[in-house]
């Protein structure tokens, strides 16, 4: 079964192209012109155990905002056609991963049922322009475009790179788990018979 799409998407803000395969080996080639969400991308890719390749330019010298949530809506829809097929798969995903004092679960279901559940630490200490409330217009758009049921609860930690990199991390690994192909399962998981 080949599980991978490219999907590009240009505006008058963005040139996005992405390249996603769901039955990788780990191997990213990320560059978006925002060094910290090329980083949190390869710790995504890493641990979901994907091959993914991005290429974003973006209007940076207005914001980041553009970039990050465009890459999140093209991430999305490439994981939309890959999984065009949804027989046989576990559908859901749930994991819990640490970073020093961070700790995150991000839990996933890959019902076409697109809503987003986003929480994080209150003493949260934000400093940097690429921010949690950034990334959540970058988890919004991969939701939405990937249509899936997303909750992210991130229970403590007070860095935000380190509760951020917990969040991609539990992401990459929940992804991974969903959309494993269990041979027991006979066309698609739902008791309606379709998702």
């Amino acid at each position: 079964m080949n599980r991978q799409a490219s999907v590009s998407r240009k505006t008058k803000e963005t040139q996005i192209d992405i390249s996603f395969d769901i039955d990788g080996s780990g191997k990213a080639d990320i560059s978006t012109g925002i060094p910290f969400l090329d980083h949190m991308l390869t710790a995504f890719t890493v641990h979901g155990f994907f091959d993914l390749e991005i290429t974003a330019k973006g209007d940076l010298d207005v914001d980041y905002h553009h970039t990050v949530e465009d890459t999140g809506l093209v991430l999305g829809q490439a994981l939309s056609k890959a999984l065009e097929n949804k027989k046989r798969l576990v559908r859901f995903g749930d994991n819990c991963v640490p970073m020093d004092e961070a700790l995150s679960r991000v839990t996933i279901d890959l019902s076409n049922r697109p809503y987003l559940v986003y929480n994080f630490p209150d003493d949260l200490r934000v400093k940097g322009r690429f921010d949690i409330f950034l990334a959540k217009e970058f988890f919004q758009a991969f939701c939405v475009q990937g249509a899936l049921n997303l909750h992210i609860n991130s229970y403590y930690g007070v860095n935000e790179h380190h509760v951020l990199e917990s969040i991609f991390k539990a992401l990459g690994r929940s992804l991974h788990e969903a959309t494993r192909i269990d041979k027991g399962i006979f066309g698609d998981l739902s008791s309606k018979g379709t998702l």
